[in-house]
């Protein structure tokens, strides 16, 4: 089947895979050495405008993804979430590009902008919500957009939107109520943290931080050190936590211990190094060196999990109170399986009720599941299918369902 460019293309799965596998056969002999030097900035240019056109489709089309009911089908939480497994990008990312896509639909105008890529989806993701708030400024937003940063962009947006908004104190209140902060971890094992409030919360957190990272800043320069203000601002904010490191030339309160969970196999806690399959990291958070596990032991309230292999060799508390050590096997063995194993799931909350399947055919412990995959499995029948390892999890009509399998 061929396509003329001059003819009018009727959008389908078909047509679009088409021009998929042309791409892709492009690329596959794509060889950089092999492309003229005078010739690479307009070739890497026209695949710059491929990738613009084809998120600006995938803007256009996710709120139509939502409708198809897909996502339940798959049992997933969410059309975002459906979105994030498809396309390999985080929940949030795809909550926000739905979103977009959702405002988009609204807007004949920047519909036609994106459309035809005067706009790329980081200007249009930032026009979207003012354009729905007062439509009558989407033309000049979308000039704008051609002649300043995104930055800028969605400032001048943010005051479009706030500006025709009917109700700013419960625009100010609903921001309040869905105050949150959240932590992750990046490619290379950093921490992360994001958190989100109204505009005064965010004023009266810097206003309180600033002195103590000037503080630091002089302590810095006092004794040869220069770094960035970003630097000094991550010890500001954890100096809030470690109250006992004097910062303006005070003693703080003692600091606040805490209570965590450290996974770590046997063979790398002797040998001072993790090497092939072996752990050592704090589950929920990422993997960590075996030196910095041994230096958060003494000062923390820990509770170590050790183990060889899938097998818990030991439980051990390293600190005052009640041990809990069995619900915490459980915990710190079911967040190794859910993120490493198991299944693939972006949520981090558990419950405590049974999951869908033991770990090995002789547990009869408990897998915690997070509520969604607790209500796929309690109330539609889901289960993880037989074996050890890394497997899926299936609802009742798949083949590989435990309860569809022959009974030897």
């Amino acid at each position: 089947m061929a396509i003329a460019i001059d003819e009018p293309i009727r959008v389908s799965s078909v047509s679009v895979r088409i021009i998929e596998r042309a791409l892709g056969s492009l690329v596959d002999v794509l060889d950089p050495d092999d492309v003229a030097l005078f010739d690479a900035t307009d070739v890497w240019k026209a695949f710059d405008g491929i990738e613009r056109f084809a998120a600006n489709a995938k803007t256009l089309l996710a709120f139509r993804v939502e409708e198809t009911g897909d996502w339940k089908r798959a049992g997933a939480r969410s059309a975002a979430d459906h979105l994030a497994q498809l396309g390999g990008t985080s929940t949030t990312a795809a909550r926000r590009d739905l979103g977009t896509s959702k405002d988009v639909r609204e807007s004949a105008v920047l519909a036609d902008a994106t459309r035809k890529g005067t706009l790329s989806p980081a200007p249009a993701e930032a026009i979207a919500p003012g354009a729905v708030a007062d439509p009558g400024a989407t033309d000049r937003l979308i000039d704008l957009a051609r002649t300043t940063n995104v930055r800028e962009l969605r400032d001048e947006c943010l005051r479009t939107r706030v500006k025709a908004d009917p109700d700013p104190d419960a625009t100010h209140e609903r921001i309040r109520k869905n105050r949150n902060m959240r932590t992750s971890g990046d490619a290379e094992g950093a921490w992360r943290i994001s958190a989100r409030g109204t505009a005064d919360a965010g004023a009266r957190f810097e206003a309180g931080l600033a002195p103590i990272i000037d503080a630091m800043f002089d302590r810095a320069r006092a004794e040869g050190r220069n770094e960035p203000r970003e630097t000094y601002a991550f010890d500001a904010l954890m100096g809030l936590v470690d109250r006992d490191e004097p910062v303006d030339g005070k003693k703080r309160s003692p600091k606040a211990r805490y209570t965590t969970l450290l996974h770590v196999d046997v063979e790398a806690l002797v040998r001072d190094r993790v090497e092939g399959d072996e752990t050592c990291e704090l589950p929920g958070y990422g993997p960590i060196p075996v030196r910095v596990a041994r230096d958060l032991l003494g000062e923390s309230i820990s509770k170590l999990v050790i183990t060889k292999g899938v097998d818990v060799m030991n439980v051990t508390h390293l600190g005052r109170g009640a041990t809990g050590a069995t619900d915490r096997v459980v915990v710190g063995r079911n967040r190794s399986v859910r993120t490493r194993r198991v299944r693939a799931c972006s949520c981090r909350s558990t419950t405590a009720t049974p999951g869908p399947r033991p770990i090995t055919p002789s547990s009869r412990s408990s897998i915690r599941s997070c509520p969604h995959d607790h209500d796929l499995k309690t109330n539609r029948g889901w289960l993880l299918v037989d074996g050890r390892g890394r497997r899926k999890f299936v609802p009742p009509q798949d083949p590989r369902h435990p309860r569809n399998r022959r009974p030897p």
